[in-house]
This record gives C-alpha cells, structure tokens and sequence, in this order.
C-alpha cells in the first residue's frame, strides 16, 4: 500500500514546507521508505478552520449518524490488512501478534463508542419542571444535558501505534462527543498513522460526515505540537506521553488568552506492594509476576510497575533474590526508538551511580543497533528510598526498585511518600487486607486504578476503567483515557431555560423521542 508522507488536511494531502523526515526501524536502526512532510502553520491554520467549520454540523448529525462514523472507521482500519500491520511493525519493533491484538483493542475501542453514542444516556440529560405557583419565587423549567467542547487537538503516543495513537481511544471518545479531531501523528510511527488516517477520511466519506471532521499532520519539530494547542480554534487536547511533554503542552494551553484543558497522561511508577501473607504463600510465584510485568513489552507500558514496596524479612529476601535471578537471565529486547532507549539508559545509569541501591542488570549483551534495552532491578532500604526523591522517578522501560521497609510505620511513610499514579497493586491475604486496610486507604487518594494480588500491565477497556490518577500522572485526576467515561473529557454541560419544547434538543423534549435515560424531577427514568 502506497504512502504519500503528506499532511492529511480534511479530504486534501499536502506537503507546504520544506522539513522532512523517515520513519526509522528500531530493530535495524535503517530509515524506512517515504519521506513524510512537517506541518507548517499554514497548514495547521486550515486545518483548524476545517474543523471548526464542520463542529456545527458534525455535532448535528444524529447519534445513529455519529455511531455509524464510529462504526466505518473501525471496519476501514480491518480492511486495511496485513499491510498496516507489517508498517507498524517495522517503525516500532513490536511483534506481529502483539500489533495485532492492538489493531483488535483499537476497533473494539471505536464500536464501544458507537454503542455508548447509539444508546444516548452518556448526555445525562436532566429535567426540572417549572412549578409557576411556587412561592415566593416561581421555579423556571430548566434542562441540562452535555455538549460538545469543539475542535480537538489529539497526540498519538509512541508506545501504542494504534489504540493510543490515530484512530485510538483519544480520537474515538472526542469523535464519539460530537468534536471534530485534528491528530498530531507521532514521529516514531508516520506510516502506521498516515495509514489509519486514510481510514478515517474514507469511513467519515462513506458516511457523509464534513470536511474537517478529520485532520493529520505530522512534525518532528515541536513547534508543530505548539502550534496545535496555541491555535484559539482548538477547545481542548489528548495526550499520551512523557511528564515533560505533557506538562509543556498544559502550560502552554494555559497561557492562552483562552485556557483550554489538556488531558495529559505524562507517565506513573505504578507501585506495587506485597504484604507478608503474600509472601509467605507465595514469594516465588510474586517474583515471577512482577518480572513479567516488568520485562513485558520492554517495560514500554505506562503501567509497569516501577516500584515494589514490602516489609523487610526473609520471605521478601527470598523473593527479592529470585527476582534478581529472573531478571539477570532476562534477554535485552528492542525498544521502540532511540529516544526511549536513550532516556531509558539515562535512567539506569543514575540509579547504578548511587550508592543507596544495589543494581542487578539481565547479564545478555545487548546490541545497539537493535535498539536493544536490558532488564534491571534495584534494591534498596526504606530509609534510603525516602532520603532519595529520584528512587521513586519513573524511568520507562524494564526495570523496577524493590524497597524493604524495617517497620510498619516506614512502609506508612513510602505510601504517604508517593506522588500520583495511574495503579498501585496490593499482593496479600484477605487476612492481610484486613489487617493493613490503613494502606488501602492511603492508596485510594494516589491512584486511579488500585488492584488486589494482579498485576498492573494490562488494561481492560470497559465502562468500569479508569485509565488516569492525581497529578503527576495525569493534569485532571477526574477523569479517564480509557473506558466509557473518557467521553467526558470533551464535554461541558448547558442548561436551557424556559425553552419552548420545540426548540430543545431532542434528549431535552417531553416525549423523550430518543428513549433514553434522563434524571426528571429527581428520578431516572426512561419515559416521557
């Protein structure tokens, strides 16, 4: 299937500058073919007008209308087969099965949306009568429901080709709110994006939706990703990435004339710790999972956990020695791109120049021109961990830092300790539970997501997920880039009052034309 390299502007390509680049393959370190154009304002300026120009309409289009988009999109990515499997493959090193189970997740992802939008309740549609006698004050009608923010600006991420990059659940749950998408394809994967954007062009054709609904530039230079989020026609961002990515992003929309949210996801430690029940039943089998979390995908997930926490005894020595085994006898593997190895290494090396830890690499020598990360784990004492702010940094890629603890009251301060996470994993006893619920309670106010005796990697797309955390984790801790209640991040709710009931939408009307479940007077019902 032949690429363009070409900026995806509505249903027009264009290539205005002069910057271009390749996609390179990790496991080779070779440029791959086509060159592909960097955005130029110019471009992004039409871009944006696209989209805004088509906000009124798109958002007018029937949830049947938007659903059926939702539907096309997911059908068009399937049909472009094998060939965007293998291009995914070549510029991220990940392996054909793992690529495949993803372009599965990313359809799934786009038809739960449609079903969400078909249904209609996600609008949460609220009714309170006027009661025109009331005294002293007569009560107005008043109907409230959400809307669409506008114009979004997505970022896809270097980790997911596909569910968090194109067409991924950023761009499905902004499509799903009735938001126009613009997408910032990441550099590390061009092709795989230009591919799935051609996907969306056709579906949304084939389903009469407007000019603009959909855009894609691509850029190396930062100033591309700048240029997004600055532009005043742009209502809000996505983004999957690093802390320091995401944090540039949300300050430059808040220094906007007009703030814009920017739902950033910048990363997580993900700490997992083993209470003594566990260890004792157990202590080998838990080294195992917390080095197939680990190593699992070269660490290259935002859920790996990077930090295990338990109380200091032979149980947990036990456990710490056969983790250090399994990991020394770990292969290198190929990393997704040079940038994440670089940084990766980086990690590694100031971890191994402190003397507070003791440092235990995969023994196999990996090969640079593989772009080839090895295995590490790190141990150190609570004292130390505490002492030492960077001990808890997330470094991205397969390693962790096991903490042993002296006391209770240390392993209360390591939890308290903590920044924002996206998980945290307590491993136990239901007696353990019990006895340590105090730490259930510490944790509850530091994630999004808090597991019993499983591991963090791994992430169900399902209503009941929540895929965010406090700060740093995320810039808003209230929501969620996965699951159905993504869809919030690119709404805001609007009351009508003392509307004609011609006038309002349908999911406000009397007679409830869409069947949907609306809170009236005080009670959900489905009725008119």
């Amino acid at each position: 299937m032949q690429l363009h390299g070409k900026n995806i502007i509505g249903n027009a390509l264009s290539s205005a500058g002069d910057s271009i680049f390749q996609g390179v393959n990790p496991a080779t370190s070779e440029n791959l073919e086509t060159f592909f154009s960097e955005a130029i304002e110019a471009e992004i300026n039409q871009a944006a007008a696209l989209a805004a120009h088509a906000f009124d309409a798109y958002r007018a289009r029937s949830k049947d209308e938007r659903a059926a988009f939702l539907d096309r999109i997911a059908d068009e990515i399937l049909a472009l087969g094998d060939d965007l499997l293998h291009r995914a493959n070549a510029e991220s090193g990940l392996p054909l099965d793992r690529l495949t189970g993803e372009r599965g997740r990313t359809m799934n992802q786009l038809k739960m949306f449609a079903s969400l939008i078909r249904e209609g309740s996600w609008v949460e549609a609220s009714i309170d009568t006027a009661i025109p006698d009331r005294a002293p004050v007569p009560k107005p009608d008043l109907r409230k429901m959400l809307i669409p923010l506008g114009p979004v600006a997505i970022f896809g991420a270097s980790n997911f080709p596909l569910a968090f990059s194109t067409a991924g659940g950023d761009t499905a749950s902004a499509l799903a709110a009735g938001c126009p998408v613009i997408v910032k394809a990441h550099p590390a994967h061009p092709g795989t994006a230009e591919l799935v954007a051609t996907a969306i062009i056709k579906a949304a054709n084939a389903t009469g939706m407007p000019e603009g609904v959909f855009s894609m530039v691509h850029g190396v230079n930062y100033e591309v990703s700048l240029g997004l989020v600055k532009h005043p026609l742009i209502k809000a961002v996505g983004f999957t990435g690093s802390f320091r990515g995401g944090k540039a992003l949300f300050d430059a929309a808040a220094n906007r004339p007009e703030p814009i949210p920017v739902y950033a996801e910048m990363g997580s430690v993900n700490p997992v710790f083993v209470l003594p029940g566990a260890l004792r039943e157990r202590g080998d089998a838990f080294a195992e999972g917390v080095k197939n979390s680990v190593t699992m995908g070269v660490g290259q997930f935002c859920t790996c956990p990077g930090l295990v926490v338990g109380l200091q005894s032979d149980e947990l020595s036990q456990s710490v020695a056969k983790l250090q085994s399994l990991i020394e006898a770990a292969a290198p593997a190929t990393m997704l791109h040079s940038g994440i190895l670089s940084a990766y290494e980086s990690g590694i090396e100031k971890l191994v120049a402190s003397t507070a830890v003791a440092p235990v690499r995969a023994a196999s020598a990996s090969d640079p021109a593989k772009t080839q990360a090895r295995a590490a784990v790190f141990v150190t004492t609570g004292e130390d961990f505490l002492a030492h702010p960077q001990f808890s940094e997330e470094i991205f890629g397969p390693s962790t830092v096991v903490v042993s603890c002296d006391s209770r009251d240390q392993l209360e301060a390591v939890a308290k300790d903590l920044q924002g996470h996206l998980t945290a994993t307590i491993h136990g006893t239901t007696e353990d539970l019990q006895e340590y619920k105090w730490l259930v309670s510490i944790l509850e106010n530091k994630v999004g997501r808090l597991l019993f005796n499983g591991f963090p990697t791994g992430v169900e797309v399902c209503p009941s997920m929540t895929h965010g955390g406090p700060y740093p984790a995320t810039t808003d801790s209230r929501s969620t880039s996965v699951g159905t209640a993504a869809i919030k991040r690119f709404v805001r709710p609007l009351s009508y009052q003392s509307f004609p009931n011609t006038a309002l939408p349908p999911e406000l009307q009397d007679s409830n034309p869409l069947g949907i479940w609306r809170l009236v007077n005080g009670e959900f019902v489905k009725d008119q």
